[in-house]
This record gives C-alpha cells, sequence and structure tokens, in this order.
C-alpha cells in the first residue's frame, strides 16, 4: 500500500525554492555568492544615490550597478539591448534585483550623475585587487605598463568616406601636378583634415592603428598581469588638473604627434596614478618608445616627481629611431652597450654591476669581447684577452665602466639587448590586449554617441568588470580567469 504525506505550506515553499535555486544560471549564482557590492560600493555613492530629490528611487542602486556590471561581461554593445534581455530573463532581472525594467534614459542618466562615484568604485577595487596580485606573481604585479588609445566618437569625421574622399583627392591633385614619389597623400591629408570633430571641440583627431579618426582620448596603466591600475580620460578637467601639459598644434607627422603627445602625459598621469594608491608602488616601468625622451628618465628614475622619494627602479623603454646615443669615448649601440674602440660593430661583454665600490655610485661593467678566463698555474683563473690588435696594453683587455645615473636614457636602471631586457620589454603587450579586451569585450567601442560622460563611464565599467573578475577568479581558486570570465560562462 503506498503511504501518502502531508504537504504542509512549509514543504510546498522549500520546493519552489530549491526549484527556484536550480534554474538559476550557474555564472549568476558565482556571482551572488562571491561578489559583494557592498563591500565595493563606497559609503559616498549610496548616500549620493539615496539623497533627498523629493522622489523616492524607484530602482536600487545595487540593481543599476549589476545590471551594468552584467553588460559587459556578457557583452552587450547596446542599453536597449541589456534592457531587452532583462525583459526576458526572470533570472537575470531577479539577480539584478529589478522589480521593473527601467527605460534607456534612466541607464544613460545614471551614468552621467554618478560618473565620480563610478570613479569612487573602480579605486577602491584596484586597492582591493591589489594584494590579489601580489600574491599571483608579484614580480608583475610590481610593473607599471603604460600606453594611450581613443574611443571613437559618433561623429561625422568617423564616417571612412570622409578622409577616403579627401585622400582621393589629394592623390588626384599629386598626378595632376605631377609631384616626386617622394610626396605621401595619407600625411597631407591628415594635416588637411580639421584637428577636432565640427559637432564637439573635444573629440581631437587622432591616428590610431593605421585609421585616422575622431576620439576621446583615454591613457591605461596596467601591471604586468595585464590588470588595470588606473585609467586617465583625456578631457578639459584633466588638463586644468595639469597646467604643466603644453598643447602643440600638430604637425605634418601623425606618428609623430601621437609620440610627442604620449611623452607629455605620461608623468601627469603617473602623478594621479599615485594620488589615488599611495600604497601601490611599482618598481619597474615600461613603455613603448614613444618614452625615450631625456627628461622622462629622470622623472621616473630619480627625485621626488612622485612625492615621497617615491621613483621606479628600472625603466624598459626601447630608443626611439630618431635620435641615438653618443658617447665622446667609445662607441655605444642601439642597445646602450658600449663597442670595442676597434670595431665599432662589435659590442662588449656585459659582467654585472659594480655597486659595491667604496665610491658607493652604482655601475656597469662591460669587458673586451674577445676576453676569456684562463686556468693559471696556481689553479685560479685569470683575464686574458685574445686580441690581434688590442687598444691596451693591459692583458685582461679593454674594461668600461658606466655610471647611469649620469646618462639615465643610456642606462634606465638596466642594459638594453639582454635577456632580462628582451623576457621583460615582451610583457609590454599585455597593455594592449588590456585596450583590446575594453574596446571590443568590454564593448567600449562602437556606442553611437558623442556625449563625454557616457563614454567615460563606459571606460570605467570595463575596467570595474575587469576588477570583478579578478576578484572572482581568486574567491573560487581559478586565477586563469583573472582577465576574462567567458570560460565560465559558456
Amino acid at each position: 500500500m503506498i503511504a501518502y504525506k502531508q504537504l504542509s505550506l512549509a514543504d510546498v515553499f522549500k520546493d519552489c525554492q530549491n526549484k527556484f535555486d536550480e534554474d538559476k544560471p550557474a555564472f549568476l549564482s558565482l556571482l551572488e555568492s562571491h561578489i559583494n557590492l557592498d563591500v565595493i560600493i563606497p559609503f559616498t555613492f549610496r548616500h549620493n544615490f539615496y539623497a533627498s530629490t523629493g522622489r523616492t528611487r524607484k530602482y536600487p542602486l545595487h540593481a543599476m550597478v549589476w545590471a551594468l556590471i552584467i553588460q559587459k561581461i556578457f557583452s552587450i554593445p547596446t542599453d536597449q539591448l541589456l534592457l531587452t534581455f532583462l525583459h526576458y530573463s526572470t533570472a537575470l532581472r531577479d539577480f539584478c534585483g529589478f522589480t521593473k525594467v527601467p527605460d534607456a534614459s534612466k541607464i544613460t542618466r545614471f551614468k552621467q550623475d554618478f560618473l565620480s562615484d563610478l570613479q569612487s568604485v573602480f579605486d577602491r577595487l584596484v586597492d582591493l585587487t591589489e594584494p590579489i596580485c601580489q600574491a599571483i606573481d608579484s614580480n608583475k604585479a610590481n610593473m607599471a605598463i603604460f600606453d594611450s588609445s581613443g574611443i571613437e566618437a559618433f561623429v561625422a569625421e568617423n564616417n571612412p568616406k570622409y578622409a577616403d574622399r579627401i585622400i582621393r583627392q589629394l592623390k588626384a591633385y599629386a598626378k595632376a601636378m605631377d609631384f616626386n614619389k617622394s610626396y605621401d597623400p595619407y600625411k597631407a591629408a591628415y594635416g588637411a583634415m580639421p584637428s577636432c570633430a565640427a559637432a564637439n571641440p573635444d573629440i581631437k583627431q587622432l591616428y590610431i592603428n593605421g585609421h585616422f579618426c575622431y576620439v576621446y582620448k583615454f591613457g591605461l596603466v596596467t601591471n604586468g598581469l595585464g590588470i588595470v591600475r588606473h585609467i586617465a580620460f583625456y578631457n578639459k578637467g584633466f588638463f586644468n588638473s595639469h597646467p604643466e601639459i603644453t598643447l602643440q598644434k600638430k604637425s605634418d607627422s601623425p606618428d609623430e604627434d601621437k609620440s610627442v603627445h604620449d611623452a607629455r602625459l605620461l608623468i601627469p598621469t603617473l602623478k594621479d596614478f599615485y594620488k589615488a594608491h599611495p600604497l601601490i608602488n611599482p618598481k619597474t616601468f615600461i613603455g613603448d618608445s614613444a618614452f625615450d625622451a631625456v627628461g622622462l628618465y629622470k622623472d621616473l628614475l630619480t627625485g621626488d616627481t612622485f612625492g615621497s622619494g617615491r621613483h621606479f627602479q628600472k625603466a624598459f623603454i626601447p630608443l626611439n629611431q630618431r635620435s641615438g646615443l653618443q658617447n665622446p669615448d667609445y662607441t655605444v649601440n642601439q642597445d646602450g652597450i658600449p663597442c670595442c674602440p676597434g670595431d665599432p660593430k662589435l659590442p662588449m661583454k656585459p659582467e654585472g654591476n659594480t655597486s659595491h665600490l667604496r665610491s658607493g655610485i652604482p655601475s656597469l661593467k662591460f669587458v673586451c669581447p674577445k676576453m676569456k678566463f684562463q686556468k693559471r698555474d696556481d689553479g685560479k683563473y685569470r683575464r686574458k684577452t685574445n686580441c690581434e690588435n688590442p687598444c691596451t696594453t693591459s692583458k685582461c683587455g679593454r674594461m668600461i665602466y658606466t655610471y647611469p645615473e649620469k646618462d639615465l636614457r643610456t642606462f634606465p636602471g638596466t642594459v638594453r639587448g639582454t635577456e632580462e631586457w628582451e623576457r621583460t620589454y615582451k610583457i609590454r603587450s599585455v597593455v594592449e590586449k588590456s585596450i583590446n579586451h575594453f574596446k571590443d569585450n568590454l564593448c567600449v567601442a562602437g556606442r553611437k554617441t558623442q556625449n563625454e560622460k557616457t563614454l567615460h563611464a563606459d571606460l570605467l565599467l570595463a575596467g570595474i568588470t575587469q576588477l570583478i573578475t579578478v576578484v572572482l577568479a581568486d574567491k573560487i581558486q581559478c586565477h586563469q580567469y583573472i582577465r576574462s570570465l567567458k570560460p565560465l560562462i559558456a
């Protein structure tokens, strides 16, 4: 005989609750279990959001923040598509905390009205993720890598036909006037185009990844793991807070303009980074050849440029082709290594540093490239050069001591061309990968808006999403996912 069981209201509720939990997507359950927005959102943000405005908030702060983070994680390109997902997904709507789905204007106003509060969320997450990065790889966590890019605004000048029309006209003019082959219509087109968009003078012309565009420019500082540490948005507010930056008219060379502009932006950007995060103190700087300027090495490696005696110990910056290294006593190759006086193409052998000298001044030692250690009768090894035409009477051959403090550009705390240099400089690519990740996967690029605050907020939300990725990957002990959660979603 079948035994019947009387079902109580509590049993029915428990069964429904279990059914709801089982049907909830696993990824949303991970976020719900391991990410606490109360820890991430500062009190000032909650205070500003819920401040008395004469009407109650229909949409909770947590719901708005979660919706925008979910949009970045799932690579949802538009706000309208995000709202469509919220309408048709009960699990997603309940996870965010919406009882009613907002309209697109609410999302836009939230970004614009609380831009400074989103900045505070980003800064807090940077501090929270620093110990995680240090635990994963302290060497890479102690690196600062900088690069700049731009977010293309929705203006007529960004239509490909705009630049193509000017280039075609210049090519036809050059053909009609029988110009020689040295004439470059692309450089001429760059000079002929306006320096800013007609719709908004703050949208500047830039040459990025081989094409002309009109953008809001930004800078990104990451560590060696590719995790964002600082975002600088180069608008009027930034330049007003840094009057030392001199803005010059553009030249006829787009590449040269970008290099010079990046060099001027580096130190102010790092100053803001140190000011926002006084407990983070990276020791190695990595940048491209745009930062190869004598003055920058001094600011990066010595003095109180960043306050409290903070500076980098090493700077990995390749030499720019527009300038070389010179020394009156010996030839220096493009890697900053002294060459044999008898053969300028033969680099000398680096033999470590000699900071233990009595003077205490750090120095680097280079020896004759044809010198070898030979074992003598007493069992000890002595240096001996095998050069056929020695440049010195010493049996050891020529030795050169260089003093990095006297020439920081030649010796920026390390020696170019060495294994350490090649191994470390390869890491610079992570900042370019992060910029591409922000633009493509986190949908910063392609937004159909000209509004500066909206694009700035999207950039900050991309940074917030990447840092939440780091927190979640650490919570579940899967550090291979610190840059992207897409494998977990799948």
